[in-house]
């Protein structure tokens, strides 16, 4: 990918190479390619760092213990919500002062020209940032919180699969680090569903108002696609798991996407790169809508022919892609 290519005329700022996929599905094998990838997405500063030690946080100091939710009760239910509103608050709320009010990087890796929409009627409160926390805070938190707190309640009491660290440190720390691969499996899935004209038209639209992304724009979600979106948690009722693992789970699913509709590819702070943040990979869904349903991390989009890798003419494919499936 060349700054000639037309693509760059259509962004602010958009990465120098193509839109890398999970080299750990190449073929041949790249060892080199694939650590590269996990190292850089495990030992830097990244979303999957930040949701580790949110993690960390909420389970050793916040989350109640599990023996008290073998029976459901206002005070350990309302923690739980307590301890989702408080998260994604303090990252999204943050991220969005530096970003947007604050302007501590002014336009620099900033994706898309334009600024976040006001006086919109598109928008709920004709807000943009206000539509995307009243979807965000209302409808996202009060889902998560119903799911999370069923399967607490179903590990305290055995009716699931459980390990723990002492008797599994192997199993527990793979399951950690498959999570991601699994919520990209997922998302793949429910997000294609959501794209079905009759969802779209009536649930999915709620998030692709946002065409322009924010730190609050993550998962501002309708109510009925926030009940498939959140069902990823379902795998800790068949997979044995440790609370710290739907924790961990939880974080990943509800922080990550704070910071990969950023609208920035970069966190700079005084002029060094201090943080990953926005994905261009799912920046580029947000433009043309059709393409890049899925995640980098499992790369469904490539196998199945809605790969956007950045380029004009991956824009033209998907334009024809587009106009295809509305004819039909």
């Amino acid at each position: 990918m060349t700054a000639t290519d037309p693509e760059s005329d259509r962004w602010n700022h958009r990465p120098d190479d193509l839109v890398p996929l999970n080299p750990l599905f190449s073929w041949p094998p790249n060892p080199r390619a694939v650590w590269n990838w996990y190292s850089g997405a495990w030992l830097q500063f990244t979303s999957l760092t930040l949701c580790m030690v949110m993690a960390l946080v909420i389970y050793f100091a916040l989350l109640p213990p599990l023996a008290d939710m073998k029976t459901f009760a206002f005070g350990w239910v309302f923690r739980v919500w307590l301890i989702n509103m408080w998260a994604q608050t303090l990252i999204a709320g943050t991220l969005h002062w530096w970003l947007y009010i604050r302007r501590g990087q002014d336009m620099k890796t900033k994706f898309d020209r334009r600024e976040l929409t006001r006086n919109n009627g598109v928008f709920t409160f004709n807000n943009q940032v206000w539509d995307n926390i009243f979807w965000t805070l209302g409808s996202a938190m009060t889902v998560c919180t119903i799911y999370q707190c069923g399967i607490f309640w179903a590990m305290a009491n055995g009716f699931v699969p459980t390990v723990t660290f002492a008797a599994n440190p192997v199993w527990c720390v793979i399951w950690l680090a498959l999570i991601p691969m699994w919520s990209g499996f997922h998302f793949y899935w429910v997000h294609r569903l959501s794209h079905h004209p009759k969802l779209y038209k009536h649930v999915h639209a709620v998030h692709h108002r946002n065409v322009n992304v924010g730190p609050w724009s993550g998962i501002s979600n309708h109510w009925y696609e926030n009940i498939l979106y959140f069902t990823t948690y379902f795998i800790h009722l068949v997979v044995a798991s440790h609370p710290l693992h739907l924790v961990f789970h939880s974080m990943f699913q509800q922080i990550s996407p704070i910071l990969s509709h950023s609208g920035f590819e970069k966190i700079i702070a005084n002029e060094k790169e201090a943080a990953r943040a926005g994905d261009f990979f799912h920046q580029l869904h947000h433009r043309y809508f059709e393409c890049n349903y899925g995640t980098s991390e499992v790369p469904f989009d490539k196998w199945f022919g809605t790969y956007h890798d950045g380029t004009a003419d991956a824009t033209t494919r998907t334009r024809a892609f587009k106009k295809q499936m509305y004819t039909k």
